[in-house]
């Protein structure tokens, strides 16, 4: 028995890893199962309905990554708290004062959702579209690389 389950272990190891990172979204989803499931389900439509375009991505051993250009935001999910950090925060406005967490930093900025908050669904698809503008306007910006003759 014990070399079935190790070897089912190592099945399901390999599916994770073989999975495409929308399916491992799904599954991060489906196994919270309670109001933190809901709130990240409700955030990623939100982020795709912001930017069509974006590309979910799965790191950092399972993480759930939105991509356009470079990174948007990501979404952990905590005990008390989902959390949805933008990469490039600091840089973006924030006239809805959504950002509410990670404020001290340079460079990011989170906003914490708890749970039976009312999402600002309008505020965060501007947000959104703000964090891909910028990631693109930064992609554009690059100079060209010289080749050597």
């Amino acid at each position: 028995m014990k070399k079935a389950t190790s070897t089912a272990k190592k099945n399901s190891a390999k599916d994770a890893t073989s999975a495409s990172p929308s399916k491992l979204i799904d599954g991060r989803i489906n196994e919270l199962g309670d109001w933190r499931g809901e709130m990240l389900r409700r955030i990623r439509g939100l982020i795709k309905d912001a930017d069509p375009d974006v590309v979910e991505e799965w790191k950092w051993r399972g993480v759930p990554v939105w991509e356009h250009d470079g990174i948007i935001c990501t979404g952990e999910t905590y005990k008390a708290v989902v959390k949805m950090t933008f990469a490039r925060g600091a840089a973006l406005d924030d006239p809805a004062g959504l950002f509410n967490s990670s404020l001290e930093g340079n460079v990011r900025r989170a906003i914490d959702f708890h749970e039976g908050a009312k999402i600002n669904e309008k505020a965060l698809k501007t947000l959104i579209r703000a964090a891909v503008a910028l990631n693109a306007s930064k992609v554009k910006s690059k100079p060209a690389k010289k080749r050597s003759a």
